[in-house]
């Protein structure tokens, strides 16, 4: 979480565009995510310079020699924000305006791509270079801020805090996965070298990032050590579709500062049949909408056999399971109303996936988990595609700390189950025997089939009582007698005293 002096700069950040005359949060939060992207992009290529000399690789740095920028032929090295930021402020504006955002914007030499197919359209809105001044001062005062913080998330931290500006908003609804939650599920997924990854309601891609993050750092050697597997990670492991195209811009900027070149980032209505994607993937990570619903017409109709409904959530579990292939698994964030909702569509959905496929896990979170933006309760389903059913035992667990206050101010706490439910997750056999009074146990099939498919961990969990010894009657009037003397005892001597 952002707190202090760092959450000060960047609420000062958003008060000088303001300020300057862009108080449309969408437009500002774009304006903040071109100029980090062109920061981090001279950032990131001397990184890889770095990692290309320890490695003994060739590179060739994004900035090297001359541009073709339009028509003109500029030095490369004037489009580094190391470079740039020291101008004065009316050749820093139109170096950025007549430079180096034409250069970004052309950044990718694959058109098809999806940076290329969302920056086709993106306008550098900065009105004048007295502005562009300030925020350039600002931004690397938050990044000189974010390097004395010893924390590896940082960057995402800041990152994912502006974005909780689009939802304090209110302009869309939209609410952001904390970044902790999102690496909870990506670590329970443990994914592999050769996945095909897909967010459907991917939004700014965080779980993508999430994902490609992790396996840079579990599988670095396995992955970018062999020509073939980078080539898979860079073009086609990552997959996401949202119907906002700022925040599909938003998400493949993101994507690529996270070193993944070329991201099939999409614009598309994953619900409706637009959405062809059948038996695709091997891993599904998402937090799909959940609010609202939608007409009969507007969505697939091989979804609405599965379960027939106008809920968003019902209908993308039913859109999951149709898109992964026989093996394939997912983690996905869902209301408490899917776990145990009485109608028909909700009854349904939890039968396709427990007896026709594998229900492996059901973790509980408390309301507070996306706190101050929802208040809702969900939980986290894990299940794998097989087709013929599998399930025999659903293991649980009853979350009760994620390491931050679970009021609104969400401050960081020692108490965290999430270490504790990744470890577990990851050693179910030590899970048999554990009784339901304990934070993690087993349900088997049977039982949660003769509760209706109820999976709502209040339906199983145990609560053990103590048994407290109270003072005998006598004892308490006694003890009341007492009272009754001492208090009149001391107004006598009120009395006396008037």
């Amino acid at each position: 979480m952002i707190t202090g002096e760092l959450k000060n700069r960047i609420d000062g950040l958003w008060d000088v565009f303001a300020a300057g005359g862009l108080v449309n949060p969408l437009d500002v939060i774009e304006q903040i995510t071109y100029l980090m992207f062109i920061r981090d992009l001279d950032d990131t290529d001397n990184l890889r310079a770095k990692e290309a000399v320890m490695l003994g690789l060739p590179h060739k740095s994004i900035f090297a020699e001359k541009v073709n920028v339009g028509e003109r032929e500029i030095e490369g090295n004037q489009l580094k924000w190391s470079v740039f930021h020291d101008f004065p402020a009316g050749k820093m504006y139109s170096t950025v305006q007549e430079w180096v955002f034409p250069f970004i914007k052309n950044l990718h030499e694959d058109k098809d791509s999806a940076y290329s197919k969302y920056m086709d359209d993106a306008i550098f809105k900065i009105p004048t270079p007295l502005l562009l001044d300030k925020i350039v001062t600002i931004l690397d005062d938050i990044y000189a801020q974010m390097a004395q913080i010893k924390d590896s998330d940082i960057r995402g931290d800041v990152y994912e805090y502006l974005l909780s500006k689009i939802a304090q908003s209110g302009l869309n609804g939209q609410f952001r996965t904390p970044r902790h939650i999102i690496r909870m599920m990506v670590e329970m997924m443990d994914p592999k070298a050769d996945e095909v990854i897909c967010d459907p309601a991917c939004g700014t891609s965080g779980f993508l990032v999430a994902a490609g993050d992790y396996l840079k750092e579990k599988r670095k050697e396995e992955i970018f050590f062999d020509r073939q597997k980078k080539a898979h990670y860079m073009n086609g492991m990552f997959h996401g579709y949202d119907m906002d195209r700022t925040m599909l811009r938003i998400g493949a900027m993101n994507m690529m500062t996270h070193g993944v070149d070329n991201p099939y980032i999409e614009y598309r209505d994953s619900l409706s049949d637009q959405n062809p994607d059948k038996e695709k993937y091997s891993l599904i990570l998402a937090n799909p909408p959940f609010k609202g619903s939608l007409d009969y017409d507007t969505v697939s109709a091989d979804l609405l056999k599965v379960c027939k409904t106008k809920k968003t959530e019902l209908l993308f579990l039913a859109l999951m399971l149709r898109m992964l292939r026989t093996g394939g698994r997912c983690a996905v964030i869902v209301p408490d109303g899917v776990l145990f909702g009485s109608s028909t569509a909700h009854k349904a959905i939890r039968k396709e996936i427990i007896e026709n496929n594998r229900l492996e896990a059901i973790v509980s979170m408390p309301s507070g988990v996306f706190k101050p933006y929802a208040g809702v309760s969900t939980a986290v389903l894990v299940f794998t595609k097989t087709g013929h059913g599998g399930t025999d035992k659903v293991w649980f667990y009853d979350m009760q700390a994620d390491g931050f206050s679970l009021d609104d101010k969400r401050t960081e706490i020692k108490e965290n189950d999430i270490p504790d439910i990744v470890a577990r997750f990851h050693n179910l056999s030590a899970e048999e025997g554990r009784e339901r009074i304990e934070k993690s146990f087993f349900v088997p099939k049977a039982e949660i089939v003769a509760n209706d498919y109820d999976l709502s961990i209040n339906k199983y969990k145990k609560t053990e009582y103590v048994a407290v010894e109270y003072p005998s009657t006598t004892e308490i009037l006694a003890e009341l007698n007492e009272l009754e003397m001492a208090i009149t005892a001391g107004l006598a001597e009120l009395e006396e005293m008037l």
